[in-house]
């Protein structure tokens, strides 16, 4: 249950959307007939005890919109008040999308990513305004508008997520309180132009690790999510803290002492051309077993992540200084806690 309206949605995210956001995708039973409840509330425990402020759960991951609300009613019990949880608009369809954000609403989520399925085809702007405004009129909670090359909305302008297209979506929905900009993604013209003409109005979020650290040198960055930053385990809060406080320097001392583990994470995205098509789950899993989280095999037909890949993840947190298991890779698929 929110405590603001639509209109205070705006000022209520300045308030209180802060830090750094992590994801967490859904563990399951050994069956895959349930979801691995303690093993949620272990991945859930330790990103706040890395300092993550809130986290994104994950549904583009065969899981239904019942098992999603479950998962986000453990999430909020394990997490408490103080923990920002982001339901995921990916499913199937508008209709189901708003039917299971009802149910997420109910168990305790308390943001939303907007997202668009691999079903919505749109060739003119009016459709992505008419898709946005309606997921965001279904709810009270604040929204984040994602701007990502992989909708494919480069078709109707290059840009994707114009500036005169954002400017109306603001000025019609006041819950959408926040950009996830990577319009334009490897490049930073997106976060650089949603900088330039909205940081007044609404939250700027540059989710990409790589950018928002050097970026924090001349923008001061409030927030920044969601992403899977929380593989190299409490780096990316602790070097956001340091931008945010003024310490620009530690800050890129960490971000250099980990460049290793950061180009281990480009070449696992990049087998899927970074950007443009869906992202290797199962490599993210992966990378946070290393460092700690339940990790577990996913749904069929979940992407397979090869073992050259594994063992440059492995590597690459052995190199960047961070912690990694010394567990056999073998043990990745069963996950670390038991059901």
């Amino acid at each position: 249950m929110v405590d603001y309206t639509k209109d205070e949605a705006r000022a209520w995210a300045r308030e209180n959307w802060k830090g750094a956001i992590a994801v967490t995708m859904p563990s399951y039973t050994p069956d895959f007939e349930g979801l691995n409840e303690n093993a949620i509330r272990h991945d859930i425990l330790m990103l706040k005890a890395l300092g993550f402020a809130g986290t994104l759960l994950v549904t583009e991951l065969a899981i239904t919109p019942e098992e999603n609300a479950r998962f986000t009613e453990v999430a909020r019990e394990a997490a408490g008040p103080d923990f920002q949880l982001f339901f995921h608009a990916a499913f199937d369809t508008l209709d189901k999308n708003i039917s299971a954000l009802k149910l997420a609403e109910k168990a305790g989520v308390d943001s939303v990513l907007m997202s668009y399925p691999t079903t919505f085809w749109p060739t003119t702007h009016q459709e992505v305004f008419d898709y946005t405004k309606a997921l965001a009129d279904s709810t009270d909670l604040g929204c984040m508008l994602f701007g990502l090359p992989a909708w494919g909305f480069e078709r109707i302008d290059n840009a994707g997520m114009p500036v005169p297209f954002v400017r109306s979506l603001l000025d019609a929905v006041p819950n959408i309180v926040a950009i996830k900009s990577e319009q334009g993604y490897p490049t930073i013209g997106g976060i650089m132009e949603m900088q330039h003409h909205f940081s007044d109005e609404v939250i700027i979020s540059c989710p990409i690790e790589s950018e928002t650290i050097p970026l924090m040198s001349v923008i001061d960055f409030q927030f920044s999510g969601t992403s899977n930053t929380n593989w190299m385990s409490d780096y990316f809060p602790r070097a956001f803290a340091h931008a945010q406080d003024g310490q620009w320097e530690e800050a890129m001392k960490l971000w250099w002492q980990v460049a290793p583990a950061r180009a281990a994470n480009t070449a696992i995205l990049t087998g899927s051309a970074v950007g443009t098509t869906v992202i290797n789950r199962t490599g993210w899993k992966y990378q946070e077993w290393l460092a700690g989280f339940n990790g577990g095999a996913l749904r069929s037909s979940a992407p397979r992540i090869p073992d050259r890949l594994m063992k440059q993840a492995r590597a690459a947190l052995e190199a960047s200084g961070l912690p990694v298991t010394d567990l056999p890779d073998s043990e990745f698929v069963k996950g670390r806690i038991q059901a």
